[in-house]
């Protein structure tokens, strides 16, 4: 979507999490180097990892190397060793001077402190949705009849082309040509990803390093004409708009020069998991988020890491945006897809 700074999420998760987000980063630092693969953690810790609130604490539960932490920031992790089923002791003291937690539905006490479960991104795994505040339909036909925001200073030509037509690896999942995104309609005449071509063509060597490690790029929004940038804005609540971009400045999305993606396995054709969902507005989503497992952090930092070696640059608020090192060189454009030209690919 394009958000320019962290804020906590909706469906209760607590109003201290951003704050304690950026506490964990500065405990949890992944290596210099990035090390192997971990392995995925017992299936029965899937629904004990997460965040969880009492008052103005906001203790989080991660896997990290084989085991599960806890953190109440700004004390130092805590390792967990189970005990039973429910039941994991701490090595040592841990939050509010306790020496295990218990694990319920919906909590988990900590010595005397029971913690609420919070929800911090959509349940199961779904899309973000918002309730726009105008139909849809309606701003489409209003803000595609008007012009970007003029710009001064002298700019490359734009010269759209598409990764997808370079790299057969690449698969797209463009989530603003279905329905399947935060505001609930069609914005994209086709599901398309065109990119100026240096951005493009620096995902396709990110694609060839992928593939020896056994993966692909999934990408899920990329060039984005200006007038859809207009919509989102005037779509979303005024609450709500640190979400999406400012039309009054257009995003890097309208120059043709961010690109939205993940990791998919080409073995199986899945795409990995990763600590948030795409689009997901909270601390989870932050780039530098340090809950979830071991391997969804692996899997981040890999993406991270080739995509940096390319040129571009990662969103801190959302670990999917990627924006390349020229983006400034390039005009907003309102050019609609089915009026996109120049998209072969040219000899190389």
């Amino acid at each position: 979507m394009g958000c320019t700074r962290p804020r906590n999420s909706r469906g209760g998760s607590s109003r201290n999490a951003g704050r304690d987000v950026i506490l964990l980063a500065l405990l949890l630092q992944l290596p210099a180097s990035l090390p192997s693969k971990p392995a995925a953690p017992p299936d029965a810790w899937r629904s004990l990892i997460g965040a969880y609130a009492a008052d103005r604490d906001t203790l989080y539960v991660y896997e990290d190397r084989g085991a599960l932490v806890a953190l109440l920031a700004p004390r130092s992790p805590a390792r967990l060793a189970q005990a039973a089923e429910s039941v994991f002791t701490f090595s040592g003291r841990g939050p509010y001077d306790a020496d295990r937690i218990v694990f319920r539905r919906g909590e988990i006490q900590v010595g005397r402190v029971a913690l609420r479960r919070l929800q911090l991104g959509p349940a199961n795994g779904a899309q973000l949705r918002l309730h726009p505040v105008r139909p849809v339909a309606e701003l489409l036909l209003a803000d595609r009849a008007l012009s970007p925001p003029a710009e001064s200073g002298t700019f490359l030509a734009p010269d759209l082309v598409e990764p997808a037509a370079l790299d057969s690896t690449i698969r797209l999942d463009i989530r603003y040509a279905s329905r399947n995104n935060f505001l609930g309609s069609v914005f994209y005449a086709s599901a398309r990803a065109f990119l100026q071509r240096p951005a493009a063509l620096a995902v396709v060597r990110a694609a060839r390093v992928l593939r020896r490690l056994g993966y692909g790029i999934l990408i899920h929004d990329a060039y984005r004409p200006w007038y859809v940038t207009k919509v989102f804005w005037d779509a979303t609540p005024p609450a709500s708009r640190w979400l999406v971009a400012d039309p009054a400045r257009g995003s890097k999305h309208n120059r043709g020069a961010a690109v939205d993606l993940t990791l998919y396995e080409l073995a199986t054709g899945k795409p990995v998991e990763m600590p948030s969902t795409y689009d997901e507005a909270t601390p989870q989503a932050r780039a530098d988020f340090p809950g979830g497992t071991s391997r969804q952090r692996w899997h981040r930092a890999l993406l991270r890491r080739v995509l940096e070696a390319e040129g571009f640059a990662v969103n801190p608020s959302e670990w999917w945006h990627f924006d390349f090192r020229d983006w400034q060189r390039y005009p907003i454009m309102n050019t609609p897809f089915e009026e996109v030209t120049g998209l072969r690919p040219r000899p190389r």
